[in-house]
C-alpha cells in the first residue's frame, strides 16, 4: 500500500487522471461507404451511405415510391437536416419487419448512426436531436381477462 497523507497540501498533490471522453473514428469499409443498423418496434434497417447527390434507395426502390407518405420521407431525412448534410450522401438501405412507421425510424435511426459513423464528429449535433438514441417503446402484450393488453370486456348488469 500506498504511504498515508499528512495534510491536505500531499492531498491535492496526489492528482488522479481522469479518463479522456472517449474518441470516435471514421469507419468506412473499402468502397467508402459507412454501415450502421437501425432499429424501431419489430423493423430492423441496414443502412449504407456514401457520399453523392442525395439519392435514397430503400429495398431497391426509390424512396418515393416506398414510403408514400410526405411525413416518413420527412421522417428518414431529419437527421441529414439536422447535420446540415442534406444532398450531399447517397442512402442505401434494406429494411425488414414491422410496419411502415416503424421501418421509417429504423431507417432514420440507421441514418444517424451510419452519419457518425461517417463523420464522427456530427456525434454532437445528432445526439442533441435524439437520433442515436434507439426508441425502445414497442406494443404491450395482451393480458389474459381482458379484450386487450388493458382494456376489459363490456360490463352489462344484465
Amino acid at each position: 500500500m500506498s504511504e498515508t497523507m499528512q495534510s491536505l497540501d500531499q492531498l491535492s498533490a496526489l492528482k488522479t487522471t481522469q479518463p479522456d471522453s472517449p474518441t470516435y473514428t471514421k469507419k468506412v469499409d473499402k468502397f467508402g461507404r459507412a454501415y450502421a443498423t437501425g432499429k424501431r418496434k419489430d423493423a430492423v434497417a441496414r443502412v449504407w451511405i456514401k457520399p453523392g447527390a442525395g439519392k435514397v434507395t430503400v429495398n431497391s426502390r426509390e424512396v418515393e415510391v416506398y414510403f408514400a407518405r410526405p411525413v416518413l420521407r420527412m421522417m428518414i431525412q431529419q437527421p441529414l437536416v439536422a447535420a446540415a448534410r442534406a444532398g450531399q450522401y447517397d442512402v442505401i438501405c434494406t429494411v425488414a419487419g414491422g410496419g411502415l412507421s416503424g421501418q421509417a425510424g429504423a431507417v432514420r435511426h440507421g441514418i444517424s448512426k451510419a452519419l457518425t459513423n461517417f463523420e464522427p464528429e456530427l456525434r454532437g449535433v445528432l445526439k442533441k436531436g435524439g437520433f442515436l438514441t434507439r426508441d425502445s417503446r414497442v406494443v404491450e402484450r395482451k393480458k389474459y381477462g381482458k379484450a386487450k393488453a388493458r382494456r376489459s370486456f363490456q360490463f352489462s348488469k344484465r
